[in-house]
């Protein structure tokens, strides 16, 4: 890291706190460190902000990164994409779209989860002080790219500093993960362990109950190229995402009560193959054999579990998941398992390192996406469409990430292809539909080869 990041303790120059990762390690607390606030334009400008609406100078900083998932459910980019800095309610956005707004919408009412979810459950504190907060970010908002984890986990970070506590990063990252679920979004823990535990230069392979992080060493002669489709997707204000969730919870019910597993204690798919002790291959079979294609109907499903209409909407299924008519069970439970299988054969094709290692790993991006769109349907047409015109220009694969329903692709590039691609998409896509004239929108980004840093380009 270079000398602009840090400053010295004894140095007149005003320093500020900065809480950052230092290493890999779980069992470890988000680390501190000073930086000179001179040399950071960003912090500068937010020290202002601050000093103008609050009378005073902020007393720390803290950051946390958005992510990338190149492929699965849980196989994450160690990108640092987003430094939301916080300072230490109102909760002030320093931007054009969410300027002054006081906990109204879902990136403010998240931070008023983790402050709940930190303080009073977990610490058992009460009789709080409020704090002020100024909030800057630099991903486009719905995107894909976990912007409102990133500042979730920053809520987190400035909790913990006010209270003086600390938490390890695993403890933090399941908090912050629940902290979510108080806006109605039945998320995972996914978005917000990557944020803690992330490294520059290599990518993770999340692993859930327990949580874990395993470096998985990127192709050097490839880069990764994030292009945004401009579709806005907000979680929070629509059912698609709770719909998928539940229809996942189902499909592992249904496959546990036929397996003669106590059906009621399950809520995941991954632990329905953990409690049988078979593989994933195994698992699709059992899919099959199972499931039907057809949708079940919410009496079907009570049939199959032996419950009431009642038990069904008030035990299992969400608030706004309560009024669905039917549910995809077979086609959720096969993409998940299907692109589990993907997700370790990608981190094999990694680790064996082959002369094709681009390729394979561009056709198990191909697949995931095609699950995605034909058996997950988180897709749409813009997405559709901007996958075609990546692999069209020189992209041995590409997909969706994100949550999906918008947002953004991930594309693996030859790493001597990547100036005509970039040329290319960005005439094909953005130049033709005038999608780069959308306001706030960085529409291309790639990484260097073989990961890490980030090379921003204007649309």
């Amino acid at each position: 890291m270079s000398r602009d990041y840090f400053g010295s303790l004894a140095s007149p120059v005003e320093t500020a706190e900065i809480k950052k990762d230092e290493r890999n390690m779980a069992t470890e607390g988000p680390a501190v460190r000073r930086v000179q606030v001179a040399e950071h334009p960003r912090l500068l400008k937010l020290k202002g902000m601050f000093n103008s609406k609050f009378g005073s100078v902020p007393k720390f900083y803290v950051r946390a990164p958005g992510r990338v998932n190149i492929i699965g459910l849980g196989f994450c980019f160690g990108w640092r994409l987003q430094e939301n800095d916080i300072k230490n309610s109102p909760i002030l956005s320093e931007g054009t779209r969410y300027v002054n707004s006081c906990g109204t919408c879902e990136n403010t009412r998240s931070p008023a989860g983790q402050y709940q979810s930190l303080v009073p459950e977990h610490f058992g504190l009460s009789d709080l002080t409020g704090m002020n907060c100024l909030v800057d970010g630099n991903i486009p908002p719905s995107s894909g790219l976990s912007s409102s984890s990133a500042l979730v986990c920053c809520a987190g970070l400035v909790t913990l500093t006010v209270l003086g506590m600390n938490l390890s990063k695993v403890e933090l990252a399941e908090i912050c993960a629940k902290s979510e679920h108080y806006i109605g979004t039945e998320g995972g823990g996914m978005d917000q362990s990557i944020s803690f535990l992330a490294e520059e230069g290599t990518a993770k392979l999340i692993e859930f109950s327990p949580l874990r992080a395993t470096d998985v060493k990127l192709p050097s002669g490839a880069v990764f190229v994030i292009a945004n489709s401009c579709v806005e997707m907000n979680k929070a204000a629509t059912s698609h995402f709770n719909i998928r969730v539940m229809e996942c919870r189902l499909a592992a019910k249904l496959l546990a009560k036929h397996k003669c597993l106590p059906w009621e204690e399950v809520l995941r798919l991954e632990e329905v193959q953990a409690k049988l002790g078979v593989s994933l291959q195994e698992m699709l079979l059992i899919t099959e054999d199972t499931l039907h294609s057809e949708p079940y109907s919410p009496k079907e499903i009570c049939r199959c579990l032996g419950i009431s209409l009642q038990e069904l909407k008030t035990q299992i299924l969400s608030p706004n998941t309560q009024d669905v008519l039917t549910f995809k069970l077979y086609q959720r439970a096969k993409h998940v398992y299907s692109e589990a299988a993907r997700v370790l054969q990608f981190k094999k094709i990694c680790e064996e390192a082959p002369d094709n290692t681009v390729q394979l790993l561009g056709e198990l991006m191909n697949q995931s996406h095609v699950s995605c769109r034909d058996m997950y349907e988180c897709s749409c047409p813009e997405l559709d469409q901007l996958v075609d015109i990546c692999r069209k220009f020189g992209a041995q694969g590409s997909r969706l990430t994100g949550a999906g329903w918008g947002g953004c692709t991930v594309s693996i590039v030859p790493a001597d292809k990547l100036s005509s691609f970039l040329a290319n998409v960005h005439e094909a896509y953005y130049q033709r539909s005038n999608r780069s004239l959308v306001p706030e929108k960085q529409s291309l980004f790639a990484t260097k080869p073989g990961g890490g840093a980030l090379v921003f380009l204007e649309a």
